[in-house]
Formats: structure tokens, C-alpha cells, sequence
């Protein structure tokens, strides 16, 4: 099978699902050979699962990224967490929530009292997604924060950092609020993907259910719009009710050419 999906190659059966994959990078109609999968789409999975595992293990470009938030934000910092390197990362997810030593230190001579919103870039589980997304979300979102008045915190851009690394950070800062846009764990599409978690009143000890996610932000996912869109929504309701979390819930209304265009959140009763 091509990758254009146009030309049927001699002894692959075609799979009657396979005009979907003009709308999903899904692995779906792929077609089959005999009982097995054709030789395209076993090379294509194998090229996935490398691009996946490079992701995990690409090392942060810190300079490049210090120079490109640079351009959007007005204060940019490197921090890096307890994790010393990549092996210790994957083995130690502990470490990877807390900072090290010099970074408490670099926080506290920041000596910033207050702020509403601190923004972390972690690299997370794929520098990828932060080296070819991260800058593109700033810039649809800070214009968006910015007619809300809201002050924001010096940015800080992490290395070795889970999601949680973002409530040390947030309360050292006087962070009201925290998101942390973070490398996603690579799919077999997906090497790209970028994560926002939101929390309302980061601190140590904060407990995944007290955040919000927004996932799959990338050009073939989640546009930057859109994502910057839903995350000021959660927000603004987040600022009005003092929470964050499984009682926070996206009842914004979605403008779609699928469904009725009601409630964003499928789950939730009418």
C-alpha cells in the first residue's frame, strides 16, 4: 500500500476503512498481505516507534529555547529539577517533580512577591513537542492573557520536569495559577505532542485531580487557537470559583462542523 493511499499494491487486500485516513494519522486500514500486514505499513510502524522512542530521549535544547521564548516573554529563567540526567528521569519520576538545589536558590533571588499567572515549560517526555510547539501556543495565548490584566511571572523553561514541578515553581513565585506546558509520552503518531496542565494555587502536594489538562496541542491535533481558547476559558472560571481540577469542568460551548455544537464535554448530562 502507498502512503497516498491512491495505488493498491499487487497481493495487499484493501481495507474498506482506509478513506478514513485521509481524516487520522490513526493506524487504521492498513490493509493486509496473506495474514500479516503489508510491508508499507509494518515499515511505517517501525519508523513511528523510532520517532517515539528518539522523542523520549532527545535532550532539551536549552539555549535555543532561552532565545525563542525571549521573543514573546518578557522574563525567561532555566531551572532544572532533581533529576541529574535523562537515565535518572525515567528511572526516578520522584525526582523529576522537585527542583534541585540551585534552582530553589535562583527562585528565591528572583524575590518575586506575587504574581497571577506562573508559566512553566517543562520538556517532559518529548523536548519535540517543546522545541516545535511551545512558542507557537505563547504566542496565541499571552496576548490572550494579557487583555485579561492578568501579571504574569517570570517563565521558567525546565529540564528533566514532570508536570508537578510546576507547584514548587507557582509557589515560590506567589502563582495564583500555574500551567506547565510539558512534552506528552509520544504515541505512534505522535511524537510531537504538547500537554498543558493547569493548576489553581500551586504548592507542593497538590494532587493530579486538582489539575485540568488540555492534550494533543500540535498542528496535526489541537491548534494553538483553539487550545489557547479553552485554556482561558478554564481560567477565568477558575479565577471566579477559587479551584482547579475534577470540579472544574469545560462547559464551553464548541463551534464545530460535528455534533450539535453544544456542550464540549461529551460527558456531562444536558
Amino acid at each position: 500500500m502507498n502512503n497516498d493511499n491512491s495505488t493498491i499494491t499487487p497481493g495487499v487486500i484493501s481495507n474498506p476503512w482506509q478513506v478514513l485516513r485521509e481524516h487520522t494519522e490513526a493506524r487504521i486500514g492498513l490493509g493486509r498481505a496473506g495474514s500479516s500486514l503489508p510491508t508499507d505499513a509494518h515499515l511505517q510502524f517501525q519508523l513511528a516507534h523510532a520517532q517515539a522512542r528518539d522523542a523520549v530521549h532527545l535532550p532539551l535544547d536549552t539555549e535555543r529555547m532561552v532565545d525563542q521564548l525571549a521573543t514573546c516573554c518578557d522574563s525567561v529563567m532555566r531551572l532544572h529539577s532533581a533529576a541529574a540526567d535523562r537515565n535518572e528521569y525515567l528511572r526516578r519520576p520522584d525526582l523529576g517533580r522537585q527542583l534541585d538545589e540551585p534552582s530553589r536558590e535562583a527562585l528565591q533571588a528572583m524575590n518575586v512577591a506575587q504574581c497571577d499567572l506562573s508559566i512553566v515549560v517543562a520538556d517532559g517526555l518529548s523536548a519535540r513537542a517543546i522545541h516545535e510547539n511551545s512558542v507557537p501556543l505563547l504566542q496565541a495565548l499571552l496576548p490572550m492573557i494579557e487583555q485579561q490584566g492578568w501579571q504574569i511571572g517570570p517563565v521558567a523553561l525546565v529540564e528533566q520536569a514532570r508536570v508537578a514541578i510546576g507547584d514548587p515553581i507557582g509557589e515560590a513565585l506567589g502563582g495564583r495559577m500555574s500551567i506547565v506546558l510539558i512534552g506528552e509520552r509520544p504515541g505512534l503518531s505522535s511524537p510531537d505532542s504538547l500537554g498543558i496542565y493547569f493548576t489553581w494555587g500551586p504548592r507542593p502536594g497538590r494532587r493530579d485531580s486538582e489539575r485540568n489538562c488540555l492534550s494533543n496541542i500540535r498542528p496535526n491535533g489541537q491548534s494553538f487557537q483553539a487550545a489557547s481558547e479553552l485554556l482561558m476559558y478554564l481560567l477565568k472560571e477558575a479565577d471566579k470559583r477559587q479551584l482547579s481540577g475534577v470540579s472544574l469542568k469545560d462547559d464551553s460551548v464548541v463551534d464545530s462542523s460535528l455534533g450539535d455544537g453544544r456542550q464540549g464535554n461529551f460527558l456531562l448530562p444536558d
